[in-house]
């Protein structure tokens, strides 16, 4: 994004802030529209009620008591204070005998009963001022003796409301879209300028600076959300690189040290004059040697593979005869070493795994707790079910792992033995652990017992369970 002052206006943001600005006018002028002619409709329709209504009395009048009594109506209805209502009578001949008009303001039907409509001015009288004329709606019609009669209601508050009506929308309309564009600039900036510490991050990160991280408001929204995953990211990328590092390092020094025994060996197999037995022993180490390198390049290779996803045939399996397979393997293996080893292999055990991955894995653990185990120490091997998961936990009487070195533990070529003057290439609970996210589970390190001091591992290799 480029910066500038008005970076804001080339926002997605700000365009969606635009279009709803238009469609807000849009739909305010239409609904300002549907309730004006609503208004003015209701104003007119009571206006024709009334008129209506009042003509109907006046017929009454004439059909009940003739043309004595309509013109007794007329006056007294004249006198009422405040009535919106015009009255004219006139004769066959057009002459007033009763009214507010000097003559008729179109030509009356020449049918009895019927009815002419009109619209006129009419003067309405003001205290202490001249008189001001207004607008009215009439009804002009012929009565059976010939007569005419106007009945006209004013129309002048409706149409003085009519114009309130228009003047407001006209107002409002303009200052309603001004306000919504207002707001959409304003969120438009936020927005923009948010997305811009975004964008100073990434580039702070293609220039080199992994230790940047994105602002976090802490307003929770969708743009804390997203800083909050970058900076995820950002940790997790870090720690892979320092890994990386770390990674570069402990293979060379894990590597010198063999390499240089298998130059010293064979210089001297070389130069040195040895008998047969000496030169097979010789050779014998070499190949050792060699079967110890290529085993940590076939665990470095295994590892990236199942970093990348591409090892893992995922189905259902029953774990009980492996487990019951590598129980009877490692049993011997700890009497040799002077351990003892008891074993718990419960039923059921169903999971979802690669069966290769899973019993390397196992292998693992149980390789470390007898490296680890002293003398006369016990190994405890157990799997068992929960309601969520298959346990597979390998317990030993060894020195354990500090709590705080436990996540460390996990990473590649990490040695509790920081000299390295232990075998082995440190990447035994890394792979557990890759293998262990593969399956969509986890790898928890504890202490075996805390009576009467922590001491032992307790490592327990947990998988989701398959119904």
């Amino acid at each position: 994004m480029k910066s500038g002052r008005f970076a804001f206006v080339r926002t997605t943001t700000f365009r969606l802030a635009l279009v709803y600005a238009v469609l807000f006018g849009l739909f305010s002028f239409l609904l300002l529209s549907y309730l004006f002619q609503a208004t003015v409709g209701s104003l007119r329709a009571e206006a024709d009620q009334r008129l209506e209504a009042e003509m109907g009395a006046l017929e009454l009048a004439y059909y009940t008591g003739g043309l004595e009594r309509l013109e007794q109506s007329l006056i007294e209805r004249a006198l009422v204070p405040g009535a919106p209502f015009r009255y004219q009578l006139e004769t066959p001949e057009g002459d007033r005998l009763i009214g507010d008009f000097p003559n008729l303001p179109v030509s009356p039907p020449d049918t009895v009963g019927d009815v002419s409509n009109v619209s006129l001015s009419i003067e309405v009288p003001r205290p202490g001022g001249e008189p001001t004329l207004t607008e009215a709606e009439g009804r002009i019609v012929r009565l059976p003796n010939g007569n005419v009669l106007l009945v006209a209601i004013e129309t002048g508050e409706r149409g003085r409301i009519v114009r309130r009506i228009t003047q407001a929308v006209t107002t409002a309309a303009p200052i309603g879209v001004l306000l919504a564009l207002m707001g959409g600039i304003f969120i438009s900036r936020y927005a923009a300028r948010r997305a811009e510490q975004l964008t100073r991050t990434t580039e702070a990160i293609v220039a080199g600076n992994l230790s940047v991280r994105a602002p976090v408001s802490g307003s929770g929204d969708e743009f804390d959300r997203l800083a909050m995953h970058v900076n995820t990211m950002l940790e997790k990328l870090e720690r892979l690189m320092a890994s990386s590092r770390h990674t570069g390092d402990s293979i060379a020094h894990d590597l010198r040290s063999p390499l240089s025994r298998l130059r010293n060996r064979l210089e001297t197999a070389l130069i040195g004059d040895m008998s047969e037995e000496t030169a097979r022993e010789t050779l014998t180490q070499t190949v050792e040697e060699v079967d110890r390198v290529l085993a940590t390049f076939n665990a470095i290779l295994r590892l990236s593979r199942l970093d990348a996803g591409a090892e893992g045939r995922l189905v259902r399996l029953d774990l009980r005869d492996m487990l019951l397979e590598i129980a009877d393997l490692y049993e011997p293996a700890c009497e040799f070493s002077g351990l003892q080893f008891n074993s718990d292999i419960g039923v059921n055990l169903f999971v979802l795994g690669d069966r290769e991955l899973l019993a390397q894995a196992i292998s693992n653990l149980l390789d470390n707790a007898i490296k680890y185990t002293p003398e006369g120490g016990t190994i405890s091997f157990r799997a068992q079910r929960t309601p969520e998961t298959v346990q597979i936990i390998v317990t030993d009487t060894g020195p354990g792992i500090p709590e705080h070195m436990r996540e460390r533990a996990k990473e590649r070529f990490f040695r509790l033995d920081e000299a390295r003057t232990q075998a082995g290439s440190g990447l035994g609970l890394a792979l557990v652990d890759s293998v262990a996210d593969l399956h969509k589970g986890d790898l928890e390190l504890l202490w075996a017992s805390e009576i009467p001091d922590p001491h032992g591992l307790k490592a327990v290799f947990s998988l989701p369970r398959e119904r």
